[in-house]
């Protein structure tokens, strides 16, 4: 991926020396164009790796650390990419990139391997892939959110959820909290923001009571009966959306990244890819205009809550919502996720961890003997306080 995007419309220009002095190397463009990014420890040449406790590189052989310089344009440097533009494809070349992909046989994921590595297993499913050359052209990512938790907070986190779980497999707790190593993995999410206005046609239903009398025991009451009174409503609703969140990947189950959020999306950084020094990252499977469907989807439902309140009354009605949407942008950003994929018994499981805030979700086990046991427990209390309640009559 490459190291630094182009300004702003605007940005100042920086200096010449500052684009070295901003990374601790240069990328390496292979033969097939490529680039392919390094990061040699300044003092004895082994990789550096990014560091979520000190939020810097570090490198593991000689333990010397390297600052991540900032970039010179800032948070101008996350503006988002007009919508129309990429779908007509009329991007700047700039914006897009080749990247080299491994895809998995079984789930289908895309994701990046270092180019020494020819072998090892998917982390969204633990099946055995073997690289190939899968090349892609895909829009670059314009923000990062670094990993905050470390593997092994990250994995203290996976196995306290375990624990609370009663009814998993006491075998798969034990093999994943004493298990193999967590995959820290930058996941593709789209990010979308649109001006909407929404015209509607609808019916506010406002409750009135009515008294009537009836007979009850043989003697006759007064009641009061609730009633619906329907009144026509018409008007307009305005709303900006920002950064509605899209995942861009079908790797993982969408219902587990879900529940990681919510993100701090305020703490994007301008992508650089030292941030993903020791970690990987997956190309997005999900397009620009099919994540933009989604977007629309959610946007539908903000919209039809915000006619709803607009109508007012106890009851609505809605019975037409036409939306203009404009100037509608977006971006490319990767978020961090710990992934652990264990396969116990022939099954794979699979938990996420957000590498920002250690929110655990995942596949849920069930131990047969656990249930087993616990229903045989719960006939047996039952029928307890059967006989005792039995034995005081």
């Amino acid at each position: 991926m490459t190291a630094t995007p182009p300004p702003p419309p605007g940005a100042p220009t920086p200096p010449p020396t500052l684009a070295v002095a901003e990374s601790i190397a240069a990328p390496a463009a292979p033969a097939d164009g490529l680039v392919e990014h390094r990061f040699p420890c300044e003092q004895c040449g082994a990789d550096y790796r990014y560091d979520p406790a000190q939020g810097m590189l570090i490198c593991d052989h000689c333990g010397h650390s390297h600052q991540i310089a900032s970039s010179p344009w800032g948070k101008a440097q996350l503006k988002e990419l007009d919508f129309d533009a990429a779908v007509a494809h009329r991007l700047p070349e700039t914006e897009t990139e080749e990247t080299r992909t491994v895809t998995c046989p079984n789930c289908g994921s895309h994701f990046e391997f270092d180019p020494a590595t020819h072998a090892a297993e998917c982390p969204f499913c633990a099946t055995p892939v073997v690289t190939d050359t899968g090349i892609s052209r895909q829009i670059k990512p314009k923000g990062v959110l670094p990993f905050a938790y470390d593997e092994r907070a990250a994995h203290q986190a996976m196995s306290d959820w375990l624990g609370r779980l009663w009814f998993a497999p006491n075998g798969l707790k034990d093999y994943a909290r004493k298990g193999r190593r967590m995959q820290g993995i930058y996941v593709p999410y789209w990010t979308f923001d649109a001006d909407t206005t929404s015209s509607y046609r609808g019916e506010r239903g406002d409750v009135y009571y009515v008294t009537r009398v009836v007979v009850r025991d043989g003697k006759r009451v007064q009641e009061q009966v609730p009633k619906i009174r329907w009144s026509p409503r018409s008007g307009r609703v305005a709303r900006f959306f920002d950064d509605v969140l899209v995942l861009a990947s079908k790797s993982l189950p969408k219902r587990y990244t879900d529940a990681l959020e919510p993100w701090d999306l305020a703490a994007l950084e301008p992508y650089r890819p030292e941030y993903l020094a020791g970690f990987r990252a997956e190309a997005y499977t999900l397009g620009l205009e099919e994540g933009y469907g989604e977007a629309r989807a959610h946007m539908a439902r903000v919209i039809e809550r915000d006619v709803r309140f607009d109508i007012g009354g106890d009851q609505q009605r809605i019975h037409q919502i036409n939306t203009d949407v404009r100037d509608v942008t977006f971006k490319h950003v990767l978020l961090p996720v710990w992934l652990a994929a264990y396969k116990y018994r022939g099954k794979t499981y699979r938990f996420v961890v957000n590498g920002r805030s250690g929110r655990v979700q995942g596949e849920r086990p069930w131990s047969a003997i656990k249930i087993a046991i616990a229903v045989v427990l719960g006939l047996a209390v039952a029928a307890g306080i059967g006989y005792v309640a039995a034995m005081n009559q």
